[in-house]
């Protein structure tokens, strides 16, 4: 059903009227008014109230712009400002439709090449491939390989049809359940080049995309090597034989000199195919379908070849004596004796196994002697009922004879003559056939690889990929019970043909002739090395233009053509290390763990999207489950450790290793990954589980407010404060950082985006773990008092406040800063929080000094709830603080008994487990001093004085308000022409003025103001506080000035505001001449327990 539309022009009226009326065009006491006059009228009328008339103003119609700007849409007008940030919906529409995505390396690199080099616009086609060519063809070939023809037979004939068919079962299970998770992430959006990499980093992170991005890396890496490898041994076994150059004469160095031959023949092989990948890649895209028509011809050749089988058996006649398989090519007469005329002749086997021609010799090997030489079919043929002889497995160490069972044969010693026998060259067993296994179902990622050339990436990916996967399984099941239904067992046990003269072994099942798959498997494993090389450099290149590793970003650049020629070259450095390990068994179990490895997390990402169950994971493939995807990752777990548990480490560890690094350098990169989700939902579950009660006196530790203070170019002024929160914390608990901006939030935004990112820069150099926060207000103390309450979030809120000392309070004779500062002592103490105030912070340690020796000084004046205690045992877990003891001070005044005190301060920290020396300071009584009482008179006069300077400064702004209030009344009265209303808004104006009000103005002008100072008595309450404070400190500073750190009691601030600068005289007497000093103030609670 077809749904009409019809567009409307809408006429955007340009004569506003201040009631919201337009005038009607016929009404003739209304002139009708243009647009141009109208806009030079708001014009003028902009001049007057800004005073800049030549502001172009987003919201009029600039009639002397000749560019046409395309933002200054009528009916769009309101939303012009916003434009260049929120975009018009056709805009985005538009985009889109329009979207390409070529993938990394394959056409547009063909088309640059084409060009000649010349800079001409590309021109992007849209993407064409359908399911069949995109997806499932291209898996084919990725999947069916080198283990298929080489390695197929030998697995089902060591392991058993049955054991073979769990193996199959087990790999196949693991793939496809990875391949519905994939295709789930696969189909919740556009996945660009770089295929399975892209989608494990934007679903589970950098760290984990890199970590997995690297392993994948290297498992295609070591796919080509094991193709190479492959090709090698195709050639040098069955192709051409002659052509190895390292021979040996003995059995037991042919091993070693093959290995010879497959490193230089590999390396070879290896220079010609980067050269081919340096020349370009479009010879190896030209040639994949002759290699993936190599591969399905020879799948089909065996599959004939079996249904012949069953009418007429090829003959491949093998030789066992006794139980033993001989190797066919080095005789080629089945029996010990012929009969050539009527004699009686010996055969190349008596020369062999008696070193002679001569029958009556008795220098014959004894296990030749005693049994007979039997020749049996190696191709039975499939109704011949091998099935059920074949069924069970048959491990072998490596060195053991390959002997056939049920067949009698006479053991004797010593065994001689090995090198005539067919032997096994590794010991076999379940995991070791399973690592060997398993890569040849890989190559599950080739769709999702190619998807910007699919027309519809999100339906082709799924289909493809599965109906492949099913399809190789299928290949695979097949294979396995129709080899074993038609070739004998030890044929199938020989990894290399010498049973049937050094054919391959799926050769001489195939129809029309062995040569077939021979030159098929050549060409297709040869294929295979192309497609990886061609892939993996791709891949490198992704992970390092993605910036999250940095020792890789030398391989995102390549040619103009975007070529990857620097991941080409470490590609086939890396390649060439699995070619130099020689052995296609030996290289197949590391790259399973690589591939393992992805397919777990591919599984894992979507387990954790789906139970998440964040608002972008909208996969279109809906036949997915959680359940599925976490049975893939415990499959793919336990496949790698089954098939090689050290392989398995060693690929964890590389992947740990990589993770770690990508975090310890801090990837910032956010991709909307599902470990942030999950970090999210974690912390939300934490915070709940919070928020059940407060935490026990054992799990308390200061979570820190450190309150910041900024210059006016929101640098940090202190940054010791940070250094100091670092050795506090150790990397441990809770940080934040807050600091105030003292203005608008509509004006200071941006202000307040630079001063975040000012103390995060300074959080990273000082290495403190935390938050940052900054707010704006009208006042600094209420931003204070804001961070005070509100920082934090339910059960992670702060504990301590961490602020600076008011060093100029002095100096200043504005109290602003000395009122913020107790006003802040004040809120903290409300709040029922600790505070920590060091004095003199410049002169704390970095954390790059050490102290090798010194003391930690505690001088504990009054229970603050342990803190005191604590604070110097934390900073002892430092490695700034770690060599310093701590001495812990109390004071004991006449009336106590000092000694006691001492034992049970002991015991205390005894039970506290706080190794700390422990000395009791007497107080003795003594008389106020003149200097005492000479201090004491000096703060009260200097605080009286700092009134008189206020109210001064106060009469002097007053006199200036006055003085503007007349101008501004005498400049009103020119404006006006009525007198009267001119009288009224001076008297108006005079209105303001109470008698209360001139009556204290009065006194203030007819006041002494510095007359009574010198008559001045102080109190005998300060006087008292003083004393304390000068004795006090006198001990202090007697006992502990070379001390690195001193820690003590911080007095309360007074309840009258009155007396707020004699309390700062008080603290700053108290900590005189002491160089390092904390001024800790507890929250009321207990912080520290003897108790387990």
């Amino acid at each position: 059903m077809m749904e009409r539309f019809t567009v409307i022009p809408v006429h955007i009226d340009t004569h506003p009227e201040s009631d919201g009326v337009r005038p009607a065009a016929s009404d003739p006491e209304v002139p009708p008014r243009t647009a141009v006059p109208q806009t030079i009228e708001l014009k003028e009328a902009r001049k007057l109230s800004t005073g800049h008339g030549d502001e172009n103003h987003p919201f009029l119609n600039n009639v002397s712009d000749a560019k046409g700007n395309e933002l200054c849409d009528k009916n769009l007008a309101l939303y012009e400002e916003e434009l260049d940030v929120r975009p018009k919906v056709s805009s985005l529409l538009s985009k889109l439709v329009n979207y390409t995505n070529l993938p990394q390396g394959s056409r547009e690199h063909e088309e640059e090449e084409q060009m000649g080099g010349q800079s001409r616009k590309k021109v992007l086609r849209a993407p064409r491939m359908g399911t069949m060519m995109g997806v499932y063809l291209p898996c084919l070939q990725n999947i069916l390989g080198v283990i298929l023809f080489l390695r197929l037979p030998w697995i089902v004939g060591t392991a058993g049809v049955l054991q073979a068919l769990l193996i199959v079962l087990m790999c196949c299970c693991c793939t496809l359940l990875t391949a519905i998770s994939m295709s789930a992430i696969a189909t919740n959006g556009v996945v660009p080049a770089g295929g399975s990499y892209f989608m494990i980093s934007r679903s589970l992170g950098p760290e984990f995309g890199g970590a997995v991005g690297l392993c994948f890396y290297l498992g295609t890496t070591f796919a080509g090597a094991m193709y190479i490898l492959g090709a090698i041994e195709i050639l040098l076994k069955y192709m051409a034989p002659e052509a190895a150059i390292f021979h040996s004469s003995d059995a037991a160095d042919d091993t070693s000199a093959m290995l010879n031959n497959m490193r230089l023949y590999g390396t070879i092989f290896l220079t010609f195919m980067a050269l081919v990948e340096f020349v370009g890649v479009k010879f190896v895209n030209k040639f994949a379908s002759l290699f993936l028509a190599c591969v399905i011809l020879s799948i089909l050749s065996i599959y004939v070849g079996v249904v012949k089988s069953a009418f007429h058996p090829p003959t491949f006649p093998i030789c066992l004596l006794g139980n033993r398989t001989l190797s066919r090519h080095q005789f080629d007469v089945c029996a010990k004796t012929i009969v050539e005329g009527n004699t009686t002749v010996a055969t190349r086997l008596w020369e062999l196994f008696c070193n002679t021609t001569d029958l009556t010799t008795d220098t014959c090997d004894n296990y030749f002697v005693y049994n007979n030489v039997t020749e049996v079919q190696a191709i039975p043929g499939l109704g011949s009922g091998i099935l059920k002889d074949n069924l069970w497995s048959t491990y072998k160490e490596k060195g053991a004879f390959l002997e056939k069972p049920f067949v009698a044969a006479v053991d004797a010693w010593p065994k001689e003559n090995m090198n005539f026998y067919v032997l096994t060259d590794i010991t076999t067993s379940l995991m070791v056939l399973l690592g060997i296994f398993f890569p040849s179902v890989t190559g599950i990622m080739a769709g999702s690889n190619r998807s910007g050339d699919l027309k519809d990436a999100q339906k082709s990916i799924p289909v493809g990929t599965i109906f492949a996967i099913v399809t190789t399984s299928l290949v695979y099941f097949s294979s396995v019970v129709l080899l074993g239904s038609c070739v004998e067992g030890v044929v199938l046990r020989d990894k290399f043909g010498d049973t049937v003269n050094k054919n391959l072994v799926v050769g001489i099942l195939s129809w029309p002739s062995p040569w077939v798959i021979v030159i098929g498997s050549f060409f297709s494993t040869f294929g295979a090395g192309l497609q990886s090389l061609t892939g993996a450099p791709r891949l490198l290149q992704a992970i390092a233009k993605d910036n999250i590793i940095s020792f890789l970003q030398v391989f995102s650049h390549g040619k103009a053509n975007g070529e990857p020629t620097w991941a080409l070259l470490f590609t086939v450095l890396m390649a060439e290390c699995g070619i130099l390990i020689a052995s296609l068994d030996m290289v197949a179990p590391i790259l399973s763990m690589f591939f393992l490895m992805c397919y777990l997390f591919v599984n894992l990402a979507c387990a954790l999207q789906t139970l998440l169950r964040t608002p972008n994971w909208r996969p279109r493939f809906k036949y997915y489950h959680w359940a599925l995807s976490f049975l893939g990752m415990s499959i793919c777990l336990a496949l790698m450790f089954i098939s090689s548990w050290y392989y398995a480490l060693l690929a964890m560890f590389i992947a740990g290793m990589i993770y770690k690094y990508i975090e310890y350098q801090g990837a910032e990169k956010e991709w909307g990954d599902g470990i942030r989700g999950l970090s999210l939902s974690a912390a939300r579950y934490a915070l709940l589980r919070l928020e059940e009660g407060p935490p026990h006196t054992k799990n308390w530790r200061p979570q820190l407010l450190v309150l910041m203070k900024l210059d006016d170019s929101l640098h940090v002024r202190y940054p010791r404060l940070l250094t100091f929160a670092s050795q506090l914390k150790a990397g441990k608990g809770l940080t934040i950082v807050g600091s105030v901006i003292k203005g608008s939030f509509l004006e200071n935004v941006a202000e307040t985006q630079a001063a975040e990112q000012t103390i995060k820069n300074m959080m990273d150099i000082e290495k403190v773990k935390g938050f940052c926060q900054v707010v704006i207000a009208s006042k600094v103390r209420e931003g204070i008092f804001h961070l005070i309450q509100s920082c934090g979030l339910g059960g992670m809120k702060h504990n301590t406040v961490v602020m600076g000392w008011p060093y100029g309070w002095r100096r200043n004779e504005d109290p602003r800063s000395l009122k913020i500062f107790i006003d802040t002592v004040r809120c903290v103490t409300a709040a029922h929080q600790a505070l920590l105030v060091p004095k003199n912070v410049s002169f704390y340690p970095s954390n790059h000094e050490r102290y090798l020796e010194g003391s930690i000084d505690v001088w504990w004046i009054v229970h603050d709830g342990g803190l005191l205690m604590l604070l110097p045992f934390l900073l002892k877990q430092h490695k700034v603080w770690k060599k310093c003891n701590i001495r812990i001070f109390t004071v004991a005044e006449m009336d106590d008994n000092s000694i006691q005190m001492k034992k049970d301060l002991k015991k205390f920290l005894y039970h506290l487990r706080i190794e700390a020396d422990v000395e009791v300071v007497e107080m003795q009584s003594t008389d106020i001093s003149a200097y005492t009482y000479e201090r004491t008179l000096m703060m009260e006069q200097r605080s009286q004085m700092l009134k008189q300077i206020r109210l001064t400064r106060a009469e002097r702004m007053r006199e200036a308000q006055l003085i503007k209030d007349r101008h501004s009344l005498v400049r009103m009265g020119s404006l006006y022409s009525d007198e009267e209303e001119c009288t009224e808004t001076v008297e108006t104006i005079q209105m303001t003025w109470t008698k209360e009000r001139c009556e204290k103005e009065k006194e203030y002008r007819g006041r002494s103001h510095f007359g009574d100072l010198m008559n001045l008595k102080p109190n005998q309450s300060n006087v008292r506080r003083m004393h304390t404070a000068v004795k006090l400190n006198e001990v202090i500073v007697e006992r502990s000035h070379d001390a690195k750190l001193v820690l003590l009691n911080m007095p309360g601030p007074p309840k009258n505001v009155d007396g707020d600068e004699n309390y700062m005289e008080f603290l700053e007497v108290l900590t005189e001449g002491l160089e390092r000093v904390l001024l800790v103030r507890g929250g009321g609670r207990e912080v520290i327990t003897i108790y387990s």
